[in-house]
């Protein structure tokens, strides 16, 4: 206990450094949000990446590899996906685009990009985006009071307070750039983290037990990448459902604003390598950890909810136990504190600049110096982390069942339902109309809560939806929407 905690201090400490320092370089609202448009590809492709991936990746991804097997590979092929067409057909022409327009935020660009003559559409975006975020910051807390639990034997609670007061401290001081900065240190510890663990823990077998045949006696199905039964149409739609996850790559803000914060093009060319390695490798690794550790700590018969947890998401924390030494443990507990606040620091830096640029700057006080709109935004920051945190202790009391895996990828829908399709359509149709996109919007917004508890309890259908759950159906409702209102306008 005593060693895990020094090399947390340790790692805190750095966290607390980055924000210092990157505060000395705050000058305007532009470094605060976008670190004054000069990031080159290696801090923005790292950044992205860890901010997209959050503790969903360590606890969740890696419970998932334990209960399904190999089929859980389907949510390294959507990302991978979603991370290539992202960088390789949106990141320049977003880029560009934004740097014509000035934009510092989503709301920006939209507004920029459609020239409305009401603030409707900027009203919409910043409160879709701070909503949803709360949600998915909310899951994110929530794992980091699960990750206290699990790997120190920490009160839930305890764990939850003292990872909220660090990342709050450090985004509080330091805006974008803490956030740009702490995410390469945080990346890379969960890139080496990741592919380290499953290496040491294959090596680690003895030679002559062959991983397939025991995953086999433990249950045939791990090794079936269309799940129990092979193909069939609940298993397809489950399929789907994993692949669709990659779609929130194609326009979630907190993933964007990293194309706004690049240096250039050209960075965005390089940096593109970078993210879809990362991808494919840490994802995959991830998987693998699952299911070497449902080999590994279960037996032919068992639950494996009940030996790794709910979902399987004890099954990191069970797998170092068993292959690493202490010292080294505290470093993965590192590790997945760094999925967690990756996301959580570059979520709230988004929402809050939503809330503050887009409501507070470009409508009700309009000329507004730097220095008011800097304080305001720690503030709004302040203000958003603490709502995020009522939610996850709301969540914990009134849903003790519940799944890291689902809850982040709810709020992951919800962000890329009610974004993606209206940045998509922007960047690639012409025709793309301001009442379209608000449309796309409004219909994205409302059909992640319809697809997750109404569109299930239909009869015949529902068992289809419920395993292919929100993305894809919300995602591609809003397109068609606002395709449509688009060429009525026409």
């Amino acid at each position: 206990m005593i060693i895990k905690t020094i090399v947390l201090t340790v790692y805190f400490s750095i966290l607390l450094g980055i924000g210092f320092f990157a505060s000395r370089r705050i000058k305007n609202i532009s470094d605060y949000y976008v670190g004054g448009k000069k990031l080159n590809y290696w801090i923005a492709a790292l950044s992205a990446r860890s901010t997209g991936e959050s503790g969903w990746l360590l606890i969740g991804v890696t419970g998932m590899g334990a209960l399904i097997g190999v089929s859980a590979m389907w949510i390294v092929v959507g990302e991978v996906i979603g991370v290539f067409f992202s960088w390789q057909y949106m990141a320049k022409k977003f880029k560009r685009l934004t740097n014509e327009y000035n934009s510092i935020t989503i709301p920006d660009f939209l507004v920029s990009h459609f020239r409305p003559s009401t603030n409707l559409i900027r009203i919409l975006s910043a409160t879709a985006l701070s909503l949803f975020v709360v949600i998915y910051v909310s899951a994110q807390i929530d794992i980091t009071g699960k990750t206290f639990e699990s790997f120190l034997g920490f009160n839930y609670y305890t764990g939850i307070a003292i990872g909220f007061g660090i990342v709050v401290l450090y985004i509080f001081s330091g805006g974008f750039l803490a956030v740009a900065w702490s995410d390469i240190f945080q990346g890379s510890l969960m890139f080496i983290a990741l592919l380290l663990l499953p290496i040491i823990a294959f090596f680690g077998l003895s030679s002559d037990v062959s991983i397939i045949n025991g995953l086999k006696a433990i249950d045939p199905a791990l090794l079936n990448i269309w799940g129990p039964g092979g193909f069939n149409w609940i298993n397809f739609a489950t399929v789907a459902g994993l692949v669709s996850i990659g779609i929130g790559f194609l326009g979630s803000p907190q993933v964007y604003v990293r194309f706004i914060a690049i240096e250039s093009e050209d960075e965005v060319e390089k940096g593109k390598w970078v993210a879809i390695i990362y991808t494919l490798l840490t994802d995959t690794a991830a998987v693998m950890i699952g299911i070497l550790g449902r080999y590994i700590l279960t037996k032919s018969g068992q639950n494996p909810e009940v030996v790794l947890g709910t979902a399987g998401e004890n099954v990191l924390a069970m797998l170092l136990n068993q292959v690493m030494p202490v010292v080294i443990i505290g470093v993965y507990i590192a590790a997945v504190l760094s999925a967690v606040m990756s996301t959580v620091d570059s979520l709230l830096v988004v929402a809050s600049s939503a809330v503050t640029r887009d409501f507070y700057q470009q409508i009700i006080h309009p000329d507004a110096d730097e220095k008011r709109l800097i304080g305001l935004s720690r503030k709004v920051t302040l203000s958003l982390a603490l709502l995020a945190l009522g939610v996850a202790l709301a969540v914990s009391v009134l849903s003790p069942n519940r799944t890291v895996f689902w809850f982040v990828i709810f709020g992951w829908s919800g962000i890329a339902a009610t974004f993606c399709p209206v940045i998509i359509l922007s960047l690639f149709w012409e025709g793309y109309t301001e009442k379209g996109a608000i449309v796309s919007m409004v219909t994205g917004f409302i059909s992640v809560p319809i697809f997750k508890f109404l569109v299930p309890t239909i009869d015949g259908v529902g068992i289809y939806f419920d395993k292919l759950d929100v993305m894809l159906p919300s995602v591609l409702l809003a397109i068609i929407a606002g395709f449509a209102v688009s060429k009525t306008k026409n």
